[in-house]
């Protein structure tokens, strides 16, 4: 019985160093990048996104939590707002910032979470016109800590965090183009 028990011991802490040593080869960074064309103008887009009160309206986040405490501050829009969250594990906590707005072609994010794991990256949105359309992306780049590529071995981050991206971007141009 001991000896199972030590094998039991031995296989599961081989392993644990190897999911570890395997995290260890994850980069340093990540980056996530989704687009869509939307039939209108930029300008018709870009104060939905530049004007955080209005993110209810399209963002995928926003109905995941109904309890969910917002606060908003700073600027009304563009340079300088300010949205806070806090809600329940669906939603975490953190806040936002925005740092840089060039209407109506990008928008530049300071985007930190507080929980359920703290991360400090930058979102970024550009409108770019192609003819009576815009190509809107939507995209989220940062550091990767050690727990952060620890996850990246069981979870793939693009797929989790593009299938979001791809519902709000569906959800604006749904919003816009009506």
């Amino acid at each position: 019985m001991l000896k199972a028990i030590a094998i039991v011991a031995v296989v599961l802490a081989v392993g644990i160093a190897g999911v570890l040593a395997f995290a260890l080869t994850k980069p340093d960074t990540f980056r996530v990048e989704r687009s869509l064309v939307m039939k209108t103008r930029a300008d018709a887009i870009y104060p939905l996104v530049a004007d955080f009160q209005r993110w209810t309206g399209w963002s995928p986040y926003e109905g995941r939590d109904p309890a969910m405490k917002r606060t908003f501050g700073g600027a009304a829009q563009g340079t300088g707002a300010t949205y806070a969250w806090d809600g329940n594990n669906n939603v975490g906590a953190g806040h936002m910032e925005i740092l840089e707005a060039n209407a109506p072609s990008k928008l530049r994010i300071k985007l930190d979470f507080e929980r359920p794991f703290e991360g400090h990256n930058t979102a970024e949105f550009t409108f770019v016109p192609q003819g009576d359309a815009t190509l809107v992306t939507w995209t989220m780049y940062g550091p990767a800590p050690f727990l952060s590529k620890v996850m990246q071995v069981f979870v793939n981050m693009d797929s989790m965090i593009g299938k979001d991206f791809e519902a709000g971007l569906a959800s604006l141009k749904k919003l816009t183009e009506t």
